[in-house]
């Protein structure tokens, strides 16, 4: 919401600065996003007088202008407008200032042969309207040589973020009357109006959707004369942002920006018949004021004729019922339409606007009789005409909302102590009607919810109205109450484990990455994997964010693009956060995973290395086992295992699982495709851990340590070396031998893979590593072969022989 000081102080009587208006605001919830002083943009120009006005010697449609800016030294320009001329005083450009309308830097120049010292300037050019037919013409007694900023007056624009919860405060006068209750002015109360009828409506207005359109209100105007609106209230329009149009739109706009109540417009010779809200059908087309064509359906609630529909309602009008510079007569509308039904409209067609924004935070019911009145008697001030008397379709909801308030709540949850009398005022400040519901002002409260506050639904709601408007600032910070005992962690198991992890990656050199959780469609589908169907927005931010995200890997993929792009030579990124899958049935379905992808070079080249060295899948695995083990995975009982997905390199990947089925982690590298996909050069290693998939520790949780008992003896160490058939994976053996005998072997690692000469074809010789630890007393010879015949026995299952 823009708007400028002066137009506030129209409403609220004050004396307070910008500074002052922008800081109250801020303390009582509004925040302020910015203060504009268009002053500024306009240093450089100055008014000036045209001495005298001669034709350009080599263009007819150029005059040579004598100009007097009030220094004693007239200046030259070339100037094209036809309303140039000796006399006028206008508004010119010397060099170095920035026109504002498009950012031109004025210079000095020579124009067809002709030196021009500056540029004489329109209105559209200064950005104060939208005339460009010729140059700013001011009175004759304006000072020439005085700045034009000042001059013409600086009016600062404030920009305030409007909340959802806060639709009263989408119109100025909302914003007054909070500013009015905490003290800075005091507010103006809006005229009560009742302009009678001079005819009978000739129009039937009818509602025949009560649901979508429960008031539908309207009259007729006569004779109006539409033209350009006074220069007063276009400049309330553009402090808003709004750009002016035309008398009878603008006095709409200006009604729904001051007063936070859309209204419309017709055309009275552009309809047919009656005029009525109603469903749309299926199927049924409009053209709206945006030159777009909508698609309806019976979900829709629209304004229309005995012809066809004419208006989105409560969104946008149609293109052909608007008013133009010939409009005598018009039909003006108000009504007050579901909000639930305007924001499934408005998702459904993508379409936003002015009015859908108020609209669908609600607005206030009661005031369409005043909202009515109100827009009447501007547009006969600006226009003219005589407006018949008011025809009332249907009802708007009139029951009030009454809350029950026990003052001491704003203590006990605001943490502040304020007299009652204080806040009464507050609240009544604010609209609310607080009357006692017992003997006694210190009893609860029966409190009268304005219709502006459609977000007030509870005591806490008013204990928040009273707190901010006393002041946020005046809460004490006061310290938690020390208790005997130690407070027990709160974090979940899941918790400390994605901390655990986020920590761990971090200390092996890895960089976290946030990446978005929506992607492009054609990314989404490279990693659906046949999940049970990828998630689609009906209303994406753009169509590069349409697809909730199957994996992590696109996004982290896409981030190493950019960053390779750039000119990094080595990426080691990751990201914790979740991917969404469709469930049994169609449901939702959110797993925590961890993606992490290493681009670029490894290690860079180097005297020592040669050539820079690539990551490879053995990077990638390493980083999947480390980070598996810090999450809680049984790290000695993990499988290697292939099908790590069509994403990665069939013969240089492979996920890591708990039995046949239950995968905890994928890793390798991006299969060329992918990576030709994704426009990146050079390999790419990736690992994908999927964190729900990790089972839980058994048993009661414990803040104990165990205490650290190293053992007495030392670890022996034993070299076994196996003929095994080629095909067998080393890591079947190893997780065999490991576990032939769990009392005295703790460890089993590979430390050979020969394939030459002595070993049979078709086999391969694997060397193991096993560490054995004594516990009680140290082994003997026999102890030693009784484990090595376990060892040898529980190869032998998978037809490893003993080498030698």
């Amino acid at each position: 919401m823009k708007f400028s000081l002066s137009w506030l102080k129209q409403y609220l009587e004050t004396e307070a600065t910008v500074e002052e208006v922008a800081a109250k605001l801020n303390a009582i919830g509004l925040e302020v996003e910015g203060i504009e002083d268009p002053s500024e943009k306009l240093t450089g120009f100055r008014v000036a007088k045209v001495l005298t006005a001669a034709r350009h010697p080599d263009a007819d449609k150029l005059q040579v202008l004598t100009v007097d800016t009030g220094d004693g030294q007239p200046l030259q320009v070339v100037c094209g407008a036809p309303n140039a001329r000796a006399g006028l005083v206008g508004v010119l450009g010397l060099p170095g200032a920035t026109v504002p309308a498009n950012g031109l830097v004025l210079k000095k120049s020579a124009i067809r042969g002709v030196e021009s010292n500056g540029m004489m300037c329109s209105t559209r050019e200064l950005e104060l309207g939208e005339d460009h037919d010729g140059i700013i013409e001011l009175p004759e007694d304006a000072p020439v040589g005085t700045a034009f900023a000042d001059y013409h007056g600086a009016d600062p624009v404030i920009e305030v973020a409007i909340t959802p919860n806060r639709p009263d405060c989408m119109g100025l006068y909302g914003i007054a009357r909070d500013l009015a209750a905490a003290g800075l002015g005091t507010l103006r109360p809006i005229e009560q109006l009742d302009i009678a009828g001079e005819f009978p409506c000739p129009v039937e207005i009818r509602t025949d959707d009560p649901e979508g359109c429960p008031a539908f209100y309207g009259r007729v105007i006569k004779g109006v004369k539409n033209g350009t609106s006074p220069q007063w209230l276009q400049d309330c329009l553009m402090s808003a942002g709004q750009r002016p149009i035309s008398a009878l739109v603008d006095a709409t706009n200006y009604v729904m920006l001051a007063y936070g109540r859309p209204a419309h417009a017709y055309d009275l010779a552009k309809l047919n018949g009656a005029v009525f809200a109603r469903r749309a059908r299926d199927g049924e087309t409009v053209l709206a004021l945006n030159e777009k064509e909508y698609t309806l359906d019976s979900d829709m609630t629209v304004i229309a004729d005995d012809s066809g529909v004419h208006d989105i309602a409560g969104i946008m009008g149609g293109e052909h019922s608007g008013c133009e510079d010939g409009t005598t007569d018009i039909l003006l509308e108000i009504a007050y339409f579901d909000p639930e039904r305007i924001a499934k409209t408005g998702r459904k067609l993508n379409l936003t606007s002015d009015a859908r924004a108020r609209f669908e935070r609600g607005i206030d019911p009661s005031f369409l009789d005043s909202g009515l009145a109100h827009l009447t008697r501007l547009i006969q001030t600006l226009c003219g005409g005589e407006a018949s008397e008011v025809v009332r379709a249907g009802a708007a909801p009139a029951t009030p909302k009454i809350v029950h308030f026990d003052p001491v709540l704003t203590e006990k949850l605001g943490g502040v102590s304020i007299p009652l009398e204080e806040q009464q005022r507050i609240l009544e400040a604010l609209g609310f009607v607080a009357v006692a519901e017992q003997a006694g002002f210190d009893k609860a409260w029966a409190v009268t919810v304005p219709g502006w506050r459609p977000d007030v639904d509870g005591a806490p709601d008013l204990v928040e109205e009273v707190v901010r408007i006393h002041g946020l600032d005046k809460v004490e910070s006061v310290a938690l109450p020390r208790t005997d005992g130690v407070a027990r962690p709160t974090a979940t198991p899941a918790q400390k484990q994605e901390r655990r992890v986020r920590r761990a990656a971090a200390a092996r050199g890895l960089q976290e990455a946030v990446t978005w959780s929506f992607l492009p469609q054609v990314e989404a589908d490279a990693f659906a994997d046949g999940n049970g169907g990828l998630w689609t927005l009906s209303n994406p931010i753009s169509e590069d964010m349409k697809v909730m995200r199957p994996s992590l890997l696109p996004g982290l993929l896409s981030a190493a693009k950019r960053n390779l792009d750039r000119g990094a030579s080595s990426l080691r990124l990751f990201e914790l956060g979740r991917r969404y899958l469709r469930g049994k049935d169609g449901a939702s379905d959110e797993r925590m995973a961890l993606g992490v992808v290493l681009a670029g070079d490894k290690a860079p080249r180097g005297w020592a290395t040669g050539k820079a060295v690539p990551f490879d899948a053995y990077d990638a695995k390493a980083e999947a086992l480390a980070l598996l083990a810090e999450a809680g995975a049984p790290a000695d009982k993990l499988q290697v295992m292939g099908e790590a997905g069509p994403q990665f390199h069939p013969g240089q990947s492979g996920t890591l699982r708990l039995g046949p089925k239950n995968v905890l982690a994928r890793f390798g590298m991006l299969h060329p495709t992918a990576a030709r996909q994704f426009d990146i050069d050079g390999p790419v290693a990736l690992v994908e851990i999927y964190l729900d998939a990790i089972p839980g520790k058994k048993g009661a949780a414990t803040f104990a340590r165990v205490s650290y008992a190293p053992p007495a003896l030392q670890a022996v160490t034993r070299d076994y070396a196996f003929l095994v058939p080629v095909e067998l994976p080393a890591g079947d053996l190893v997780r065999v031998v490991q576990g032939a005998d769990k009392v005295n072997i703790v460890a089993a690692r590979l430390f050979d893979d020969f394939r030459g000469q002595g070993v049979p074809e078709g086999q391969k010789s694997l060397a193991l590593e096993v560490t054995l630890q004594p516990l009680e007393k140290s082994y003997k010879d026999e102890d030693l072969k009784a484990i090595t015949d376990k060892v040898t026995a529980a190869a032998a299952k998978l037809g490893a022989v003993l080498r030698g």
